[in-house]
């Protein structure tokens, strides 16, 4: 029988790994030199807050749940509200107010949010309404930032958010796409990091997902819509540096792959099947990430929440 030191050397000699709906639980062998014993990341997504069937309580619970991780770091991957994108700020402002009163505010520490695409306030009102001039501008106030894209560090780790929806008003109305603008801040904001410091870098839309080939068969590619389009450009700037961990929403699925030494983590959902229970097999919850001198751990958390939408 493989003992726990074992199976962590043998999941890490291989150059690439992929699961679906699983592991809830997982570990990996660190990358040497780790900066801290123990960094502990807290990593909710995909909320899709409302306020129907008992669903405030439901965000309650998770930040409850998230409080009880100490974690050294909150990081949300977006899709706060639900609809935005579709409609006016006045018609989701109730949804905003409930997100930042029974979960956001609840917090601590508070989180360090990535913009999913619900999070797009007025970009293509189906009420007839004007497009908002700046669809990001009611995320920005809401959670008190001043742009989308930056970067932090937390006990010797480099932790970047990326915008990484790009409005395209097609059939598809939005795509998976880092902008050129963006792509500069990248590799400014990594000319300023030592290459032998570890990075984590989250986002809403994946970077690296199987989802498709997995549930569509393995011809099935990735929906613009569901995926950053143009994902080896990104991949190709952290070049020379110690990219450790992608952190990504937006499929609501726990998913793991692990590509070239980095590890590309969908972190499930929130709310699931939006609100109606399991997705895939995923449940409500977050993930936990703990970054150790040895190893990474993994945890998906199960909130325990049933759903109650009809």
């Amino acid at each position: 029988m493989m003992d726990r030191r074992q199976f962590i050397q043998m999941a890490a000699a291989g150059a690439a790994g992929w699961s679906l709906g699983w592991p809830k639980k997982a570990a990996w062998a660190a990358a040497p030199d780790a900066p801290r014993d123990s960094v502990r990341l807290a990593f909710f997504t995909d909320i899709h807050t409302r306020v129907e069937w008992e669903t405030q309580e439901a965000l309650r619970l998770a930040a409850r749940k998230i409080n009880e991780q100490r974690a050294d770091l909150v990081l949300c991957g977006g899709d706060c509200i639900t609809d935005g994108f579709q409609s006016s700020r006045a018609a989701v402002a109730h949804r905003w107010k409930a997100y930042r009163a029974n979960l956001h505010d609840l917090l601590e520490p508070a989180a360090v949010t990535a913009m999913g695409n619900h999070d797009l306030v007025g970009a293509m009102p189906e009420d007839g309404s004007e497009p908002e001039a700046d669809p990001r501008a009611t995320f920005r106030e809401e959670l008190g930032i001043d742009r989308i894209y930056r970067s932090l560090d937390v006990g010797g780790y480099h932790v970047m958010l990326l915008d990484s929806v790009q409005i395209t008003r097609d059939e598809l109305k939005y795509r998976g796409f880092i902008d050129e603008e963006q792509m500069a801040w990248i590799r400014s904001d990594l000319s300023g990091v030592n290459p032998e410091t570890p990075i984590v870098l989250a986002m809403h839309m994946p970077l690296l997902t199987g989802f498709y080939m997995a549930t569509q068969g393995a011809e099935a590619p990735a929906p613009r819509n569901r995926a950053v389009v143009n994902n080896r450009e990104v991949l190709e700037a952290f070049a020379g540096h110690r990219l450790q961990v992608v952190l990504q929403g937006h499929l609501h699925v726990n998913e793991m792959l692990r590509w070239r030494g980095t590890t590309f983590i969908t972190g499930g959902a929130v709310c699931a099947k939006w609100w109606r229970g399991p997705w895939y097999g995923t449940e409500e919850g977050f993930g936990v990430l703990t970054l150790r001198r040895d190893r990474v751990d993994w945890n998906y958390v199960d909130m325990g929440w049933d759903a109650r939408r009809p």
